[in-house]
């Protein structure tokens, strides 16, 4: 719901306080309720969910099995010269970043706002196991609080890394990728005052914007070219290529080079 009322704020002028928020809110639900809005269109990371998995008999299990073989995946990053993943501030935003991601076996990460010291130890950790260059793309808004977040999570990482390595050619490479200056310029985006309360906004010059303002497609094409400027796209090709041949052998149909 948050995407939506800052889509509505962009494109449609619609008020930009709570009041506006929670009567956004509740026309979401009657509509909803009164069928006029799908369910499946809103998505809601509000419920947990603990489930073992099950087969109601073996022939369940088997067309699981074949299911899952012609869903095989290979690590798509195997092979490159560096290893990409994606960071965004707001935890709600990340499933349709890795509906992009997940086509380049880009991890998506994100701890909702500021991140714990575990978490950028995390980053330095994953960046230490690869002999190659980490290329960490982070989305956000474009405030204060969002600029430092950015800022200080990639400071911190980037000295846990040259910290510990042990290959000179590991290393950590941070990337703000949205919101940018430019980009709420060129696209035209509704800009506020930075918030009072916080005490990041002494420094700030201009208005601010969330990345919610982005439209998800837009966003999405940002994210896609991002990823694509850090690979190699014929060693990624290798591995598609790779991911049909090894499918076809799970599923015991002749390999296509033979």
């Amino acid at each position: 719901m948050r995407q939506i009322f800052y889509r509505l704020v962009a494109a449609y002028g619609y008020p930009k306080d709570e009041a506006a928020y929670e009567r956004l809110g509740d026309k979401l639900v009657r509509a909803r309720r009164a069928k006029l809005i799908p369910f499946e269109y809103i998505r809601d990371d509000g419920v947990v969910t603990y489930s073992s998995p099950w087969h109601e008999s073996p022939d369940d299990f088997r067309d699981d099995t074949a299911r899952r073989i012609r869903e095989y995946r290979r690590d798509r990053q195997a092979g490159q010269r560096v290893r990409v993943e994606l960071w965004c501030e707001a935890a709600g935003m990340a499933p349709q970043l890795a509906q992009v991601a997940d086509e380049y076996s880009v991890p998506v990460f994100s701890s909702g706002g500021f991140s714990s010291l575990s978490a950028i130890r995390l980053v330095a950790e994953r960046a230490l196991e690869h002999g190659v260059p980490t290329i960490m793309l982070h989305v956000g808004d474009y405030d204060p609080s969002g600029a430092s977040i950015f800022e200080s999570g990639a400071e911190d990482a980037c000295a846990f890394v040259d910290a510990d390595r042990t290959v000179l050619t590991t290393r950590l490479e941070a990337h703000r990728v949205a919101l940018t200056e430019d980009q709420v310029t060129s696209l035209g985006l509704e800009t506020a005052p930075p918030k009072k309360t916080d005490k990041r906004s002494k420094g700030w010059k201009g208005g601010t914007c969330q990345l919610e303002a982005l439209a998800p497609d837009q966003l999405a094409e940002i994210v896609e070219e991002a990823i694509r400027s850090h690979l190699d796209l014929n060693r990624l090709q290798e591995q598609v290529d790779a991911e049909d041949r090894d499918r076809a052998e799970l599923l015991g149909l002749p390999r296509g080079d033979e």
